[in-house]
């Protein structure tokens, strides 16, 4: 067994760093996109420079690390990349300032690791890529992974505002930060300081005859038409439907888990799709540690053990307890995933 809480603590240092980074990275696209002639490479060069933060402060920590992460090396290795591996650079340089291209590659590809039984980390180093571009939300997700759970994880939400108040498609200066440990709790920060006081996160009851949800601003990513169907059915049960909250990433759990909104459904809009492990660890953890429940479309809990995929869960429900089984029931009335 491992010390949960060091490893909590780990993933919060790493996330912390990794979010300042790419938060400095947005601010500059234009910058970005003159230097490397490319529309989508801030993202990319985001990706990059947080999977090398991150895995540079777990080796730091721990040593030798297994880590499961997104990206690999051969996109930077290659000629005619050569500016975005110096525009990761000298981002990397802004924490890690003797920093080498050697060491650089080297350090992303721990993150080439697998997934051992034993436990292994996990990481999306930029999960939101189009909120990220349009300078909206996006989040850093770290988890450790042991027999198949996420037992100790941070996510970064650079741009999320705290105070409910605030628009979510507007990037607020500080972010949230939450980082938990499975069966302890999971605590709150700003993005942006080292030696805030976190603030323990319990999701307090809502009023069961409204239902708010979450969902993606890239519709692609989730069966819009099925969300409706599965509201509509909802809404039958005299429950009043507020217009959904639409943000990118990760971050759509931590809405959930902190009461902002009662629901984010991922539908399956393939048969044959596999949720990635890295989209979901860290923020599944988040929102259970809350009080919430997450599960896959069927009610089962999300398996992380294997490998990349969640290969035996279809699609995602993280819901508020008052919720969670009545969506469970409206998708299987409504066959969705059948």
């Amino acid at each position: 067994m491992h010390d949960t809480a060091v490893l909590a603590e780990a993933a919060r240092r790493a996330v912390l760093l990794a979010s300042g980074v790419c938060r400095e990275i947005q601010l500059a696209q234009g910058a970005v996109r003159q230097v490397t002639k490319d529309d989508k490479s801030p993202v990319t060069v985001a990706d990059y420079a947080s999977q090398a933060i991150v895995a540079r402060e777990l080796r730091e920590r721990f040593g030798d690390v297994a880590l499961v992460a997104e990206e690999d090396t051969d996109f930077l290795r290659q000629d005619e990349h050569k500016a975005h591996l110096q525009a990761v650079l000298e981002a990397v340089r802004t924490v890690w300032e003797d920093c080498t291209e050697d060491e650089l590659l080297e350090t992303i590809d721990i993150g080439n690791g697998r997934a051992d039984d034993s436990g292994f980390w996990t990481l999306d180093p930029i999960d939101g890529t189009k909120g990220f571009l349009r300078g909206q939300q996006y989040a850093v997700s770290l988890a450790f992974i042991e027999s198949g759970v996420p037992v100790a994880g941070a996510m970064g939400c650079p741009n999320l505002p705290r105070d409910f108040s605030d628009p979510l498609d507007e990037p607020d200066p500080r972010g949230s930060l939450y980082y938990a440990v499975l069966g302890e709790g999971v605590y709150e920060t700003t993005c942006d300081d080292s030696n805030e006081r976190p603030v323990k996160l319990t999701r307090l009851p809502s009023d069961k005859d409204t239902l708010s949800v979450c969902a993606s601003v890239e519709r692609a990513h989730s069966s819009t038409d099925d969300m409706d169907r599965v509201l509509d059915m909802v809404s039958q049960k005299n429950i009043e439907i507020a217009p959904p909250a639409r943000l990118d990433s990760q971050a759509k759990y931590a809405v959930v888990a902190r009461g902002q909104a009662d629901a984010y459904m991922r539908l399956p809009t393939k048969k044959s799709y596999v949720e990635k492990i890295w989209d979901h660890a860290a923020g599944a953890l988040v929102a259970i540690e809350a009080g919430c429940i997450v599960s896959d479309i069927r009610g089962h809990g999300l398996d992380f053990s294997h490998g990349v995929g969640l290969s035996e869960n279809k699609g995602i429900i993280c819901a508020a307890p008052h919720c969670h089984a009545m969506l469970v029931g409206a998708i299987k009335s409504l066959k969705i995933g059948v």
